[in-house]
């Protein structure tokens, strides 16, 4: 890939993206790997005039041969220095940039139980500090191709080839083709106007209904309106979380989802693939896994059973079917690109961000609000081509929303 091309991607994800602000400091993770490009990302935060820019590198390898050798009260050790490192985070807002360029398998074949009982104790942690930090700052994911990750992807390709394939996709799908600073704006007002749109109906309840066997309905709270695109720290400053984004998306009422839905796309997850499941809802609660892969199945309920959130849906996201993601025909096997790709559902943790005007309400305002909490968010793709979707709003009216797959109002 040309350096030009690298250096502009960088760009657009340091602007548009973080939206780095002068005196700001930067955290960017990526892959060991990726250092290649991770030194324009560097660069780009300083013409931006950050303060301090930090490297947080990490590797699939390495990670894996830690959870095969080390003991499980080891890896879930919490050392004082992650405190402190945390509370530097709590401290600095810095902005965060994600560089995921992860093997879907990197995990697979290990003792999934292992994997879960730490998450199990370090995810709690992790989560007291993020939820102090809510809404104050900017952060960003993006992908770049990794070797294995785009001979997932390609597999008939050879690894030069398909590493090409791969970020030829990755920008086209990014909309970073031309001018990506003014495409992306061009995309935040289209997404803006779905969900002014979907907001003023005033949305109650949503009915799902496919061929696939999705029977499936959830209430939202009257509190809770749709976001899509870009979003605004307290402070004010804007930014763009997920690159590429496609979604309207909302949290439901913790409580009060009710029926069968069926995976559309597999899932990546605890480092492991998995497809052709679905979940049974009673009450808002995951009552059952549905699969007859026994391997996977497994892997789905210990899952969710991380926590007590882990089976209940912290988010509902409206994509339609004809999205770009979906329309190149690529199962890219990472939940950023292919949770763009059609409707998706997630378990776990639910955005505080969109309760209605959630800046001027105290934390104890936002607890009586029925939202999910959760150490995981995990997104799962519910949408297929003959996908309905219908609303019933606070003021009683039954409104389709979605038909074949895509939007309907």
């Amino acid at each position: 890939m040309k350096k030009s091309v690298l250096k502009e991607y960088a760009k657009i994800i340091v602007k548009i993206g973080a939206n780095v602000q002068k005196g700001q400091d930067v955290v960017i993770t990526c892959n060991v790997d990726d250092n290649y490009f991770a030194k324009y990302l560097v660069e780009e935060c300083y013409k931006a005039k950050a303060r301090k820019v930090t490297m947080d590198f990490v590797s699939d390898e390495i990670n894996r041969i830690k959870y095969k050798y080390e003991k499980e009260k080891d890896l879930a050790e919490f050392p004082n220095w992650l405190h402190e490192r945390w509370k530097y985070y709590l401290d600095k807002l810095p902005a965060r940039i994600y560089i995921d360029s992860s093997d879907p398998d990197s995990l697979s074949g290990l003792d999934q139980d292992k994997i879960t009982n730490v998450r199990k104790i370090t995810g709690p942690i992790i989560r007291s500090y993020r939820n102090q930090m809510d809404n104050k700052y900017q952060w960003v994911i993006a992908g770049i191709p990794g070797v294995k990750w785009a001979r997932k992807v390609f597999p008939d390709l050879s690894p030069k080839k398909a590493m090409e394939k791969l970020w030829e996709t990755i920008l086209e799908v990014t909309r970073c083709n031309g001018d990506g600073v003014k495409n992306w704006e061009i995309h935040n007002k289209i997404l803006k106007e779905k969900t002014d749109k979907l907001n003023e109906l005033g949305i109650k309840k949503l009915i799902y209904k496919n061929s696939i066997g999705t029977d499936f309905t959830i209430e939202l709270p009257k509190e809770m309106i749709f976001n899509s695109g870009s979003e605004v720290t307290y402070s004010g400053v804007v930014y763009n979380p997920n690159m590429p984004t496609e979604e309207c998306f909302t949290s439901p009422n913790k409580n009060t989802a009710n029926g069968i839905v069926y995976a559309s796309k597999p899932l990546s997850v605890l480092g492991s693939v998995v497809s052709d499941f679905g979940f049974e809802f009673k009450n808002g609660k995951i009552i059952r896994v549905i699969s007859d892969k026994e391997n996977e199945k497994s892997l789905l309920e210990k899952l969710i059973s991380v926590d007590e959130g882990a089976s209940y849906l912290g988010e509902v996201a409206l994509v339609p079917f004809d999205s770009p993601i979906n329309k190149s025909g690529v199962l890219f096997y990472s939940t950023l690109y292919d949770e763009n790709a059609v409707c998706h559902l997630a378990i776990g943790e639910s955005f505080t961000e969109c309760i209605k005007d959630y800046q001027k309400l105290s934390e104890e305002e936002i607890k009586k609000i029925p939202l999910n909490k959760s150490a995981i968010h995990v997104d799962f793709m519910i949408g297929t081509e003959d996908l309905k979707i219908k609303a019933e709003t606070y003021d009683g009216d039954i409104v389709t929303i979605f038909e074949n797959g895509l939007f309907a109002i």
